[in-house]
């Protein structure tokens, strides 16, 4: 049996599409997948990344409750965050980061047809490297296809979510307040620029979740398919 996994290591990683079937086709139990079904269940992994993970993020508090992707303030307005609380404005301070959060969650659904056309673009070489890859292999996949056009989608998004929210008034009522504190450092964020890219790390860290509890925990593959090709995976 170590011998087979060997073999089939090897064959995974220096052999092209048609060498790859043929091992695939000789799995032990007549798993017997085609490289369409192992495509497919790469889209399935990553479906389920998108529908479980990045829609948490569009709900209410779905950046702003979940300390692993929440938008807390760039170093330059930590100062702001300080100067207003010591003056005894925390309340308006904490206000100023959940708009943030608010902003992003709103962008986010503006996520889901962007990944849904990269996940369709999957070849079999891309399902062959990802499920042979590093953990976060799919994460990282989604990632290289999608991130500037998530950016371009984002940023007028988040732009116009600040009036939607409210966070333009909250920043510009706090902003004002901390420049006019007696010797301070005037600040003047872009706000638009920082808020998408935290925003697309926070989408990116929810996949990766996703991706690791599928690879780990047999349980999460929710359909035969998934757990006939992960199988190849816990096997190698």
């Amino acid at each position: 049996m170590k011998k087979f996994i060997l073999v089939l290591i090897v064959a995974f990683q220096f052999s092209g599409c048609a060498e790859l079937q043929q091992v695939v086709n000789n799995l032990p139990n007549n798993v017997g997948l085609s490289q369409e079904q192992i495509g497919n269940g790469l889209r399935q992994a990553l479906d389920n990344g998108i529908e479980h993970q990045v829609a948490k993020l569009t709900s209410k508090d779905g950046f702003y409750r979940n300390q692993l992707v929440k938008i807390l303030l760039p170093e330059e307005l930590q100062a702001v965050d300080k100067g207003l609380r010591k003056i005894g404005l925390s309340n308006l301070a904490d206000e100023g980061i959940k708009v943030l959060n608010r902003a992003a969650e709103d962008a986010v659904k503006t996520a889901t047809p962007i990944f849904v056309n990269a996940v369709k673009e999957i070849t079999f070489n891309d399902a062959k490297n990802i499920l042979l890859g590093d953990k976060n292999a799919a994460t990282s996949y989604l990632q290289s296809k999608t991130s500037q056009s998530l950016y371009n989608s984002f940023s007028p998004v988040i732009d116009n979510s600040f009036s939607k929210v409210g966070a333009d008034k909250v920043w510009s009522n706090l902003i004002t307040r901390y420049n006019s504190i007696p010797f301070v450092k005037k600040v003047n964020p872009d706000l638009t620029g920082y808020v998408t890219n935290e925003a697309l790390k926070g989408v990116f860290t929810m996949i990766e979740i996703e991706e690791k509890g599928i690879r780990e925990k047999v349980g999460l593959r929710n359909t035969a398919l998934l757990r006939q090709v992960f199988a190849l995976q816990d096997n190698r």
